[in-house]
């Protein structure tokens, strides 16, 4: 395993440069092709929020690999590699596992503790999976990273540390009153109808608003959420959708606002929201949980208006208290690097275990041959039980080996014994090669829809 992780995040870049780093989804899918196109990476993909862009790669050089992903995040990126290099991060083989299994278990999160993050690894092994460019060893990774993550929210109160950004950023709207009282009776307005959208819409629907309006620029996924809102036996709150043109008259109704879209560009500039708010004997609430921000930070200096956006939510959650919950899941994220390390090492053996058994039991195959010809007067029934017997006795030498070799090879530094194994029985390079690649493509068929 060489698993390299460069990336960068709210803990290591300001949120200017984040948002400038964002990437589309079409961008996401250039870059991966690209990342598989340089020499030193076998398979990549990519986890990119509103607030970390990371690229995952198996290389077979660290400061190639180094060196290529990073030129890569810049150019895909639009942020020039010096201007971005201060603000990456590396990590390698070990410390990548660690990373991204603190990723799942919501420790590295903006909230710590908030279980979205499980949701955009999901489409990150997707994305690679779709791609063709995720193969056996980022397969393995990330469903492990998704078992661990839910492992950490079930059998612990990660949960109580933090909770979803949209939560979070309503509770920082409301301030010092609880959400359900600060959002009974309100009008909302949802901008966007992806995953986020939809999770503050039914936020906001739980927190008791009395209306919420959807505008997409696609309607129908707009009325689509609008309907599941207002299901009979859901929240009861009344729902509809709106196209993005109407975006300005449903502004000047709403009472708070959560706009969470992929767009490059400003969805409300500052002259949008300062006529809306113009006259209102009410403040605005705005909330922009998008990267880049869809509603324009000018927006802060407006009377009668309170934004919250990632650069101010990022402010508040270096503040917020953190559960003793926490300690508990960093204990679960270790013993799980540990074993995913050691199922990884004892992985790379088998296809030497795997040929040299091949290669024991085309001896045996030849000896009986060779035998029938010197004795062929031997029975079916004779000859069945010296075929068993040899088999048996290759068998039993080659067990406890290959079961030792397994175990030493899981060990840390156990990588040499596959090559230790290839050069004392002289094993054909392309035998392993071609059992490493059966092994992968079977991988890669099991893995194809699972998440």
């Amino acid at each position: 395993m060489s698993l390299l992780v460069v990336g960068l995040s709210h803990r290591s870049a300001p949120v200017s440069i984040l948002e400038r780093a964002s990437l589309p989804a079409d961008t996401q899918a250039k870059l991966l092709q690209d990342t598989l196109a340089a020499e030193p990476a076998a398979e990549a993909t990519v986890l990119a929020t509103c607030n970390r862009i990371e690229l995952y790669a198996d290389v077979d050089k660290f400061h190639a690999g180094v060196a290529e992903l990073s030129t890569l995040l810049a150019q895909h990126s639009g942020v020039g590699l010096d201007e971005l290099t201060p603000y990456l991060y590396v990590h390698y083989e070990d410390r990548a596992v660690h990373h991204l299994f603190s990723v799942a278990c919501g420790l590295d999160s903006m909230v710590v503790g908030e279980g979205q993050i499980l949701g955009q690894i999901k489409d990150t092994l997707a994305l690679g999976q779709d791609l063709h460019t995720a193969g056996r060893l980022l397969n393995d990774l990330f469903q492990q990273a998704l078992r661990v993550g839910k492992r950490a929210h079930s059998e612990t109160g990660i949960d109580r540390a933090g909770q979803s950004l949209v939560t979070f950023g309503l509770e920082q709207l409301a301030q010092d009153t609880d959400v359900e009282t600060w959002a009974k009776g309100k009008k909302a307005l949802v901008i966007g109808a992806g995953s986020m959208s939809s999770l503050a819409a039914a936020t906001l629907a739980r927190s008791g608003v009395s209306e919420i309006v959807i505008a997409n620029r696609t309607l129908a996924r707009a009325e689509r959420l609008a309907q599941i809102l207002g299901e009979p036996g859901g929240t009861g709150v009344v729902a509809r959708a709106a196209e993005m043109v109407a975006v300005g008259d449903e502004l000047t109704r709403a009472d708070v606002v959560v706009s969470c879209t992929g767009a490059t560009g400003l969805v409300l500039t500052g002259e949008a929201v300062e006529d809306a708010a113009r006259g209102r004997r009410n403040p605005l609430f705005l909330l922009d949980l998008a990267m880049p921000r869809d509603i324009d930070a000018a927006a802060h200096r407006i009377p009668g208006v309170r934004l919250v956006d990632i650069e101010s939510l990022a402010e508040a959650s270096a503040d917020a208290p953190m559960a003793a919950d926490v300690d508990r899941v960093r204990g679960i994220v270790s013993d799980e690097v540990a074993a995913f390390g050691a199922a990884q090492r004892a992985a790379h053996i088998t296809p030497t275990v795997v040929a040299l058994r091949t290669m024991a039991a085309e001896v045996v195959a030849g000896e009986v041959a060779r035998l029938e010809g010197r004795l062929p007067d031997l029975d079916d029934k004779q000859r069945a039980e010296i075929t068993q017997t040899v088999r048996r006795v290759v068998d039993k030498l080659l067990h406890a080996p290959t079961v030792r070799v397994k175990q030493l090879a899981s060990e840390p530094g156990g990588a040499g014994y596959a090559d230790a194994l290839r050069t004392l029985f002289d094993l054909d390079p392309e035998t392993v090669a071609s059992v490493s690649r059966a092994d992968l493509n079977d991988a890669d068929v099991k893995n194809r829809g699972r998440v």
